[in-house]
């Protein structure tokens, strides 16, 4: 195996956290970018623990300056970008009428625009030099649209759009695009929507309260038996060595695989209609 300059975005906790550690394991230089390097701690501490080296970098994904120079002073200091990995995120929970303006922008920025920020910064090294990876990390959300999920699901779903509209055209100058699916991930509902989840619970005015409260609690069920982010690191660190062999589109567990295939397939809509009226108590 050669080793690679891999970027990830968003490596403070979570998925970002152990695919940057797992991905120095492997062998490769491994970029790790957060946007408050303030929170650098619990990185550096995985990383020492592992006996592993990362360049740490500060990064705003929806900043298209703080792109431009986070990008061009990687290739000035490593000479290429072989890999990267979008996967700074955030989640969001609330209907329509529940969401503003400011926080559906957010919610696109960091999930959808962010990406697409960053995958245009590192095409032109990519094609020049005739080869490279770039890997979003999208959800389940991207191919099922959920309740309570609008924003969310459309960042993603957008994300979705634009990398198999990129793929083929990217595929042209050797880069190959993919995208990874997972489905609920430990503690990333309750850490990102915490605040948005008291707010919608205890509003006695809205009249969407009993429709989310019934889907809380399917969710908190499904997030239960969530899978752990050390796996979908793990699972980003072995795409990275794949490579050019890498499919477009990636479920990180057969749950996902399903739960995706659903959409996937459904035609006309009703299999998932169908499914997700019950998450709210509707028949």
């Amino acid at each position: 195996m050669s080793a690679k300059t891999v970027v990830i975005t968003g490596c403070s906790s979570g998925i970002g956290l152990h695919a940057a550690v797992e991905a120095a394991r492997a062998g490769h230089t491994v970029v790790a970018t957060m946007r408050n390097l303030e929170r650098r701690a619990a990185l550096d501490e995985a990383a020492s623990s592992a006996g592993v080296e990362l360049d740490v970098r500060t990064l705003d994904i929806t900043d298209v300056s703080s792109v431009t120079e986070c990008v061009a002073g990687i290739l000035a200091d490593h000479g290429s970008i072989d890999t990267l990995i979008n996967n700074a995120g955030a989640g969001f929970v609330g209907t329509l009428e529940q969401t503003s303006t400011e926080e559906l922008q957010r919610t696109m920025d960091v999930n959808f625009t962010g990406h697409i920020h960053m995958t245009r910064a590192v095409m032109p090294s990519m094609r020049a030099q005739g080869s490279g990876h770039i890997v979003s990390v999208t959800s389940v959300g991207g191919v099922v649209g959920q309740p309570f999920n609008d924003a969310y699901c459309a960042a993603k779903f957008a994300t979705e759009g634009f990398m198999q509209s990129l793929a083929p055209v990217a595929r042209h100058f050797g880069i190959n695009v993919s995208v990874v699916e997972p489905g609920p991930v430990g503690s990333e509902f309750v850490a990102n929507v915490t605040e948005s989840v008291e707010h919608l619970l205890s509003n006695d005015e809205d009249p969407y309260r009993d429709l989310f409260a019934a889907y809380f609690e399917r969710t908190k069920g499904a997030f239960a038996d969530a899978q752990d982010p050390a796996d979908v690191g793990r699972l980003l660190a072995e795409i990275t060595t794949s490579g050019q062999d890498a499919a477009f589109r990636i479920q990180t567990t057969p749950r996902a695989e399903a739960f995706a295939g659903m959409s996937l397939s459904d035609v006309d809509g009703s299999n998932v209609q169908n499914a997700t009226r019950m998450w709210v108590g509707t028949t």
